[in-house]
C-alpha cells in the first residue's frame, strides 16, 4: 500500500518538476522574443522617420509640378494622390507602436515569472521533502505494527495497526 503512495508521490513530484524545468528554459525564449520585438521597434520608428522626410521631399516635387505650365500639372495633380496615399501608409505605422502594449507588460510579467517559478520550486521542495519523510516514516511504523500483530495475537496490536492503516487511507 506505502509503495503505490510512493510512485503516486514520485510520480507528481516529477510531473511538477517538468513543469517547472519547462518554465525555466522558457525564459531565455521569452528574453529573446522581447529583445527582437524591441529592436524591430526602433527600425520601424526609424522606418517612419525615413518615410516622412522622403515624402515631405516627394511632396516637393509634386507641388512643383503642380505649380508649373503645360502638361506636368497633371503630372503634378498625379504625384499629389500618389503622395497622400502614401502618407496614409506614414501614418499606420506610426499606429504600429507595440511597445506600450507588448514589450512593456512582458518585461515586466518576466521578472514575475521567475520569482513566482523560483518560489513554487522553492516550496514544492520543502513539501516534498516533508511529505516523502511522512511516508517513509508511516510506512516503517506500519511494518512495525504489522510485525508486532503477526508475532503476537495482541489486539490492541491489531487495532493500533488498523487506526494506522486507516489513517494513512485518510491522508490521501
Amino acid at each position: 500500500m506505502e509503495t503505490v503512495m510512493e510512485r503516486e508521490c514520485s510520480a507528481l513530484g516529477g510531473l511538477f518538476q517538468t513543469v517547472i524545468s519547462d518554465m525555466k528554459g522558457s525564459f531565455p525564449i521569452w528574453d529573446d522574443f522581447i529583445n527582437k520585438a524591441g529592436k524591430l521597434h526602433s527600425q520601424i520608428r526609424a522606418t517612419v522617420v525615413a518615410v516622412a522626410a522622403f515624402l515631405d521631399a516627394f511632396q516637393k516635387v509634386a507641388d512643383l509640378a503642380s505649380n508649373s505650365r503645360g502638361g506636368t500639372r497633371d503630372l503634378g495633380s498625379a504625384l499629389t494622390k500618389m503622395c497622400l496615399r502614401h502618407r496614409s501608409i506614414e501614418t499606420k505605422l506610426r499606429h504600429l507602436v507595440f511597445v506600450d502594449c507588448l514589450i512593456n507588460p512582458l518585461q515586466e510579467q518576466m521578472e514575475d515569472w521567475r520569482r513566482t517559478t523560483s518560489s513554487l520550486d522553492k516550496d514544492h521542495a520543502k513539501e516534498y521533502k516533508k511529505a516523502r519523510q511522512e511516508i517513509k516514516k508511516r510506512s516503517s511504523d506500519t511494518l512495525k505494527l504489522q510485525k508486532k500483530a503477526k508475532k503476537g495475537s495482541n489486539c490492541t496490536h491489531q487495532n493500533n495497526y488498523q487506526n494506522i492503516v486507516n489513517d494513512i487511507c485518510s491522508c490521501r
